[in-house]
C-alpha cells in the first residue's frame, strides 16, 4: 500500500524545501524526495560555495593591497586546498539545517529518485547512500505533486566536460590547485564569478563571450563599466567570439577561436564551461502522464500549475529566470493558491539578479534599451559612488548606479547597479517597484549619512535634475 501524503515535493533545493516548509505550516501532509544532497544545487555546489570562495578571494585582495589602506601585510599568500575546506564546509553547515528545518516543521523527507505514474501517484527508486532507517524506495500518493528537480550545466557539442581539463561549477569549486592559465567560456553570472575569483587568485584568465556584451542580460552601460574593470584588473575579455574547437593534452587545452579579427588558438591549464544550464526534466515521467514541456522547461500558468490537474512545477525546471529566490517565491505562490489564499503570479520582471564579482553587479526591471524598445518615455539618473563618502572611505570609489523612470508617472522601471555591496542595495528598489513607488517617494525618503545607499537617493535625484553631489 502506497504511503499517502497531501502534498510530495520532487527536489529539496531552494524551491522545493521552502516550498515544503510552507506547505506544512498551512497544515499539510508534506513529504520532500530527494536523491543527493539537502538543499540541492545552490547550497551544496552554487550560490553558497562560490560565494564562500569569493569572500576568500575578497579577503585576499584586500590584503595584498593593504598598504592602500595605511597596513603593513607581509609574506602574504594562499592555501588553495583551505580555501575549498572551507567553502566545503559553509554548505555542509548549511546542508545540515536544511535537514533541521524540515524535521521541525514535520516534513518527511524520502531518500531516492522519483519517478511519475499517475498525476497523484509516484515511484520511488532508493539511493544507495541514503542516511539509515530513512524512508527511501516505495509506492507514494499524494493529492498534489510539485516538481522542483532544478538544473543541471548545459554542455555544447566540443565542450564536453571532462572533469580534468574542461570544468562545470562542479570542477570549478573545488580545485586542487588554483591553475596558471584559464578560459572561461560564457559571461553570464557563473562564468563572471569564476573568472573573478580565479584573477584574484593569481591565474590569467581569457573570458570568452559569444555576444557583443558580456553580462548580456545586465544594462549595457554598466557591462561596459563592468568589462572596462576586469581588462583593468588584468582579465582579457573576448566578446563577439566562438570556441570553435578544444584540444586536450595531458594537462593543458588549446582552444581555437573565432574571433572579430579572425582565428585565433590559446593554451590554457583549464577551461570552464560556463554556458547555462537547463531543467531536469528527464527520466521524471511527465510525458507519460502528459505534462507539456516546451523547450526543455515544464510549461506552468504562472502558480505553478501544469495542464495535468494536480501536478505542479517551480523553479528552473519552469523557466527563466533561474534563480533561487525565483525558486522559492513561486513554491510559496504554489502551495498558497492550492491552499486557497489569494495570491496573483509572481511578476518576473521585479525579481533582482545579482553577480558576486568583483565590482558587484546588481538590477531588477528593465534596462534603459528594453525601456525604450518597450515605448516608454523615460527619464534616466545616474550617480558614481566617487561622489559619495562612505564609498571613498571604504576605498571602493569605483562604481555606478543607475534608475530608468517612465517620464509621465514617475514609476520605476528599472535600476541598475555596479560597485561595492551593491546586491545588498538592489532590495531597496526591489522593495520600491513592488510597492509602486514613485520618483516623489524616493525623492523625500530619507537615507542615512553615511552610507553606500545614498548613492541609489542620488541617482533618483539625477533622474530629475535635482543631484546634490555631483
Amino acid at each position: 500500500m502506497a504511503s499517502e501524503y497531501d502534498i510530495i515535493v520532487i527536489g529539496s533545493g531552494p524551491g522545493g524545501y521552502v516550498t515544503a516548509i510552507r506547505a506544512a505550516q498551512l497544515g499539510f501532509r508534506t513529504a520532500v524526495v530527494e536523491r543527493a544532497y539537502l538543499g540541492g544545487i545552490c547550497l551544496n555546489w552554487g550560490c553558497i560555495p562560490t560565494k564562500a570562495l569569493l569572500r576568500s578571494a575578497e579577503i585576499y585582495h584586500y590584503i595584498e593591497n593593504a598598504k592602500s589602506y595605511g597596513l603593513k601585510a607581509e609574506n602574504v599568500g594562499f592555501d588553495a586546498k583551505a580555501i575549498v575546506e572551507r567553502s566545503r564546509g559553509v554548505s555542509k553547515q548549511l546542508n545540515t539545517g536544511v535537514g533541521f528545518l524540515l524535521k521541525k516543521n514535520k516534513v518527511d523527507i524520502i531518500w531516492g529518485e522519483a519517478t511519475l505514474d499517475a498525476p497523484d501517484s509516484l515511484t520511488v527508486s532508493a539511493t544507495p547512500d541514503a542516511p539509515k532507517g530513512a524512508l527511501g524506495g516505495g509506492a507514494y500518493k499524494a493529492k498534489h505533486i510539485i516538481v522542483a528537480t532544478g538544473a543541471r550545466p548545459r554542455v555544447l557539442p566540443g565542450l564536453e566536460p571532462d572533469k580534468k581539463l574542461v570544468w562545470t561549477y562542479f570542477e570549478a569549486m573545488v580545485p586542487p590547485s588554483i591553475p596558471r592559465s584559464l578560459l572561461v567560456v560564457g559571461s553570464g553570472a557563473i562564468g563572471i564569478e569564476f573568472a573573478s575569483f580565479y584573477r584574484t587568485m593569481g591565474a590569467e584568465v581569457t573570458v570568452v563571450e559569444v555576444l557583443p556584451q558580456i553580462l548580456p542580460v545586465e544594462d549595457a552601460e554598466i557591462a561596459e563599466i563592468a568589462r572596462k574593470r576586469f581588462e583593468k584588473q588584468g582579465i582579457r575579455v573576448l566578446t563577439n567570439t566562438k570556441v570553435a574547437r578544444l584540444d586536450r593534452g595531458a594537462d593543458s587545452v588549446t582552444a581555437t577561436l573565432e574571433t572579430p579579427k579572425g582565428g585565433e588558438t590559446l593554451t590554457v591549464e583549464r577551461v570552464i564551461s560556463a554556458v547555462g544550464v537547463v531543467g531536469n526534466i528527464e527520466n521524471l515521467g511527465l510525458e507519460k502522464i502528459g505534462v507539456k514541456t516546451e523547450r526543455g522547461i515544464v510549461v506552468t500558468d504562472g502558480l505553478g500549475r501544469t495542464n495535468v490537474p494536480g501536478v505542479y512545477a517551480i523553479g528552473d525546471v519552469a523557466g527563466p529566470p533561474m534563480l533561487a529566490h525565483k525558486a522559492e517565491h513561486e513554491g510559496v505562490l504554489t502551495v498558497e493558491a492550492i491552499k486557497g489564499l489569494p495570491v496573483h503570479a509572481m511578476d518576473k520582471a521585479k525579481i533582482p539578479g545579482c553577480t558576486y564579482c568583483n565590482p558587484q553587479i546588481a538590477s531588477v526591471g528593465l534596462t534603459e534599451a528594453k525601456a525604450k524598445e518597450a515605448g516608454y518615455d523615460i527619464r534616466v539618473g545616474r550617480f558614481p559612488f566617487i561622489g559619495n563618502g562612505k564609498a571613498i572611505a571604504l576605498g571602493e570609489p569605483d562604481g555606478l548606479v543607475k534608475t530608468i523612470f517612465e517620464k509621465s508617472s514617475g514609476r520605476l522601471l528599472g535600476a541598475h547597479l555596479i560597485g561595492a555591496e551593491v546586491t545588498e542595495l538592489i532590495q531597496g528598489f526591489v522593495i520600491a517597484m513592488n510597492l509602486e513607488t514613485t520618483e516623489e517617494d524616493l525623492m523625500h525618503a530619507v537615507f542615512p549619512h553615511p552610507t553606500l545607499s545614498e548613492t541609489m537617493h542620488e541617482s533618483v535625484l539625477d533622474a530629475y535634475g535635482r543631484a546634490i553631489h555631483i
